[in-house]
């Protein structure tokens, strides 16, 4: 249970502001279609997410504990760095699939931009840190949903009041605590 809600808590923290909630802005204000984009970003994530899961579970069998628990810690220690670096969005990322319809076009840019991004990275490290990477890629997945859903609904007005900086600086230190206490030998119990 705690893998859910840390992997929940973290990645919804840290979506705050990223391009990939900028990316839910700009097809909100484009399409002004509300559920076809959310099911666009449900179904990208569930598949980047699953992808980043399922690797972070074979990291843990090809890596020794000592050796993991070195690359988690490094890994997590660089989110919090990353977190506090804001992102920017390119504008031809949400004209790519334009063809595709309101949800082809969220579901194709959403997965493209989840590619590489912190998020995702963030779910390989903490599917490598927790036993069940199938809890965590659910947890994700819940928070890229509790970040970006508002931002379909809310648009600009509701970006323009979140206090980002300290969104950005609480998930950083969330990752740092993780990165720090996993050097520690935090989960030494479960394995690594």
């Amino acid at each position: 249970m705690e893998s859910l809600l840390v992997s929940t808590g973290v990645v919804a923290l840290a979506e705050i502001g990223d391009k990939t909630q900028l990316l839910a802005f700009i097809l909100a204000a484009r399409f002004k279609k509300p559920l076809p984009i959310i099911a666009g970003i449900l179904c990208a994530t569930i598949v980047n997410h699953g992808l980043a899961g399922a690797l972070g579970a074979w990291i843990t069998s090809a890596l020794s504990p000592e050796i993991l628990r070195w690359v988690l810690g490094a890994s997590f220690i660089g989110m919090a760095i990353w977190t506090l670096i804001p992102d920017k969005i390119e504008e031809e990322e949400t004209r790519v699939a334009t063809r595709f319809g309101v949800f082809g076009a969220t579901l194709i840019t959403f997965f493209l931009a989840e590619m590489g991004d912190k998020t995702q990275i963030a779910t390989v490290a903490m599917a490598a840190h927790y036993p069940s990477a199938v809890l965590v890629v659910i947890g994700t997945t819940l928070g890229m949903l509790l970040a970006d859903v508002p931002a379909v609904f809310a648009g600009d007005k509701l970006a323009n009041k979140i206090p980002m900086k300290l969104v950005h600086s609480i998930a950083a230190g969330v990752f740092a605590v993780l990165g720090v206490a996993t050097l520690l030998g935090a989960g030494a119990k479960l394995g690594f």
